[in-house]
């Protein structure tokens, strides 16, 4: 059981250390067709940018089948990616950019830094120039000022 929780929890921290590079350079790059949705003002609920998370479920869900039929510890991975993706929900699509049906914005403590981090992050509308990559980390917001002053 320890066992399967450490899988669970190296998943949901190596969810984040891969997100962080994917979207710095794979959506910030070659993908950016579809994440530039999400760097504008689009219309309805639905933005290019949600097939990502459409083809990492597709990716969870095969890790679950695969887990159940061949190799159990595949089951626990896509238990992690899945809890990040509920987390990423959470964090970035409900207290960020507000994708609920109410309002709820932190004033202080880590999450408002995750919420000012992303916003920083927003202070382009280009696919370079972008600060603060990570999802659930958020690097101190001065060094981030500071590192957009600089480009």
């Amino acid at each position: 059981m320890i066992a399967n929780i450490l899988i669970v929890v190296a998943s949901i921290v190596g969810m984040e250390v891969f997100a962080l590079y994917f979207h710095k350079y794979f959506m910030h790059g070659r993908g950016w067709n579809w994440h530039e949705s999400h760097h504008i003002h689009t219309k309805g609920y639905f933005e290019k940018n949600d097939l990502y998370a459409v083809c990492f479920s597709i990716i969870a869900a095969a890790l679950f089948i695969s887990g159940s039929l061949w190799w159990e510890p595949l089951w626990y991975v896509a238990l992690g990616f899945t809890l990040y993706g509920i987390l990423y929900a959470f964090v970035h699509d409900g207290l960020v950019h507000q994708r609920w049906p109410f309002n709820y914005t932190p004033k202080k403590g880590y999450l408002f830094r995750l919420v000012l981090a992303h916003r920083l992050h927003h202070h382009t509308t280009e696919r370079d120039g972008a600060v603060s990559f990570g999802f659930l980390y958020a690097e101190p917001p001065e060094r981030l000022k500071a590192e957009l002053k600089s480009k």
